[in-house]
């Protein structure tokens, strides 16, 4: 089986919280995660939005654009409003061959609203949910028809959030809508990662191998504080210095025959956490795991002619 391992550049430059990010061009952002062995980044706020300038920087650094987030609004907004924000992206990714675009919902989330503690996060009724993933699931085979797949991002302090409404989410979408699948969001929220995979494993195309501190986590009052204050806490980590076991979870998805791009996204403080020493960190334990469940994990980067 093959994989292919990328980062986020949110270890180096947080959109959120300004004062987790490290004064890094995007170049050596590259540079720097292309050295620990990554081949791949998803896309962060410093990346260019023409392919003409993108494709120089990339091919330079030997990386390839794996992903990258997409604000979604279809808990509120209407289908065209998010296609007419969603089109430049799909045609930027095309013309750079990414594999897919993550679809975020921000509608109604407070997961950027740092007076908006954990416990006040939205939630939708069953049929809101279904609502809500019918029309997912129509924007996702409108994306693909245009010749770019969606991969929806469960998330923290989001409508879905938690394990149940993963699950919920999940039995009322249908195959136009993938799945990425984050360890370290539904960690955090309580989520049993293995029986995610056993229950999803047909739709995940994407995965975020995010790791947690749940001694953090733990001691977090969900009644005052924050997701962001949580990532600024250190809720998040790279795998080889959290708390879950990413053996069994590669193991896991191999066992599903899961091939593609597994992404470090751990967006922690650069200071104290400098981001080429984490993704030195990441990719020793991810390549120790990959290799033992039998994974023969990609070394190009930047695709040669």
């Amino acid at each position: 089986m093959k994989a292919k391992l990328g980062m986020s550049p949110i270890a180096w430059w947080n959109d959120d919280l300004a004062e987790l990010s490290d004064d890094v061009s995007l170049e050596e952002c590259l540079a720097q995660s292309r050295s620990a062995g990554f081949t791949g980044m998803e896309m962060g706020r410093r990346f260019p939005s023409d392919p003409k300038i993108m494709l120089p920087i990339l091919k330079e650094a030997d990386v390839t654009l794996c992903g990258g987030w997409f604000s979604g609004t279809l808990v509120d907004e209407d289908m065209a409003r998010n296609k007419d924000r969603i089109q430049p992206m799909i045609d930027l990714f095309k013309a750079v061959n990414a594999p897919c675009i993550v679809y975020g919902e921000v509608g109604r989330s407070i997961q950027g609203d740092r007076s908006k503690p954990l416990a006040t996060k939205p939630r939708l009724s069953d049929d809101e949910m279904k609502a809500y993933a019918r029309r997912l699931t129509q924007f996702g085979e409108w994306c693909a028809e245009q010749g770019m797949p969606l991969s929806y991002h469960h998330h923290m302090a989001a409508v879905v959030e938690t394990e149940p409404e993963l699950d919920t989410f999940m039995r009322y979408s249908g195959e136009g809508i993938p799945l990425l699948l984050d360890a370290g969001h539904l960690a955090f929220a309580g989520g049993d990662v293995l029986r995610a995979i056993d229950n999803h494993h047909r739709r995940i195309n994407h995965v975020h191998v995010k790791d947690v501190r749940m001694g953090v986590i733990e001691k977090l009052d969900r009644q005052k504080q924050s997701f962001l204050d949580a990532v600024a806490l250190g809720a998040f980590t790279v795998p080889g210095d959290g708390s879950l076991d990413f053996g069994a979870i590669v193991e896991r998805l191999a066992k599903y025959g899961y091939e593609g791009w597994f992404v470090v996204e751990a967006e922690q403080d650069p200071k104290k956490n400098p981001p080429l020493k984490m993704a030195q960190v990441g990719y020793k334990e991810l390549m120790r795991v990959m290799t033992a469940a039998g994974y023969t994990v990609a070394t190009q980067g930047f695709p040669h002619a």
